[in-house]
């Protein structure tokens, strides 16, 4: 007898007053934590569309499989091996998970309906991206949320170069720079989520979502209605709420962020002692130890992304991300994490004093004339 594998995504309905219903996106591949692969990018994609296009469908719920993760990342370990057969270039595998990745990401910031993520769970780099496009985003007891790409030679990308530098004060940096891990409570105070609701509500949350009115025609208030009853269900489970991590330590964020460069700030963390902060402890390690080129594009990025657009941030990031899987930092950066796991990764600038001004240049500059760059139109149409 063959068996057949199950897919890494599936797809069902919640019915809503007769042939109307939600659409449920559930991302199903357990023992990598969700983490999202470019076939899983291309059931999710024609679906969305599908939806999108469907007057009958009334919003739409994505979700992680199982108690641990929503989507702890990309598939860096096929980056890895992509990269590996295609040295000083970038690989086709890696070329199209960047482009159809970022276009599921705008067409999800950009959707026509209420969308729901429910981010319990770790959520992490390609997490992130599927996460901050919804208009409402609900976290939980469990949520761990973290753009950790320094410790691996990449960067935060999936529109952090859109959302970190809306987060308050310095907190963006801080997040992007030292790949912090933050909570619910974090989340809903930097405005990564609306709203927190205990994980064992989710069928609650989807029936009552189901039991709205949805024979109103505008979107902005259906959109209303769900914040509402986002609102309600937080309120009876804000007991279970964590601790804060970012705002008891906001004012030493903010001073630790304070510099007209990436070599001010590394100055400010290293002579820090968090000796007694487990928290800003962690940071301080991942900062110091990650990619001294992942930290200046992090700096620049975040600079830069304060006065672009969606899509403008989109098309920043695909050069960013093309040139980065060329150059070997990432390559490497993946090997010593998650390949030979020995926690050693051999940057190849020592410091970040040591990187050259034209290096980071050229991670931002098109290798495409502007009416032909691959994300010259994000939007998804069939």
């Amino acid at each position: 007898m063959s068996s057949v594998e199950s897919l890494p995504v599936s797809f069902s309905t919640k019915s809503v007053n007769g042939d109307r219903y939600i659409g449920v996106v559930t991302l199903d591949k357990l023992s990598a934590l969700n983490a999202l692969g470019l076939d899983m990018i291309r059931l999710i994609t024609p679906k969305l569309v599908e939806w999108r296009n469907d007057d009958n469908v009334v919003a739409v719920v994505l979700r992680g499989q199982g108690d641990k993760a929503f989507c702890a990342g990309g598939d860096v370990v096929s980056m890895h091996t992509a990269m590996v057969n295609s040295p000083r270039k970038t690989p086709e595998m890696l070329f199209n998970f960047f482009s159809e990745e970022y276009r599921l990401d705008y067409m999800i910031h950009t959707y026509n309906k209420p969308f729901v993520v429910w981010a319990n769970g770790i959520v992490m780099g390609g997490g992130m991206g599927l996460m901050n496009g919804a208009s409402h985003r609900i976290v939980t007891e469990s949520s761990r949320i973290a753009m950790p790409e320094i410790t691996i030679g990449l960067f935060p990308d999936v529109g952090g170069t859109w959302f970190l530098p809306k987060m308050p004060g310095k907190t963006g940096l801080f997040f992007g720079l030292t790949g912090a891990s933050i909570n619910a409570t974090d989340a809903l105070y930097v405005g990564l989520a609306e709203a927190f609701i205990a994980h064992e509500n989710y069928e609650n949350f989807l029936s009552q979502l189901a039991s709205l009115d949805w024979s109103v025609s505008s979107v902005e208030a259906q959109k209303e209605q769900v914040t509402a009853l986002c609102q309600q269900m937080q309120s009876a489970d804000s007991e279970m709420m964590p601790s804060n991590n970012v705002e008891s330590h906001r004012a030493t964020i903010d001073d630790l962020m304070t510099g007209s460069s990436i070599v001010q700030v590394i100055a400010n963390f290293e002579k820090a002692d968090f000796s007694d902060d487990k928290w800003l402890s962690r940071a301080k390690k991942s900062l110091i130890n990650g990619s001294p080129i992942t930290a200046h594009i992090v700096f620049e990025q975040l600079e830069r992304g304060q006065s672009l657009t969606l899509e403008e941030c989109f098309k920043l990031e695909f050069n960013v991300a093309c040139r980065g899987s060329e150059l070997g930092e990432f390559q490497e950066g993946v090997r010593a994490l998650l390949i030979d796991k020995d926690n050693a990764p051999n940057w190849q600038y020592k410091t970040v004093q040591d990187v050259p001004e034209e290096v980071i240049e050229s991670f931002f500059a098109s290798q495409w004339p502007e009416d032909d760059h691959p994300m010259a139109n994000l939007t998804i149409s069939e």
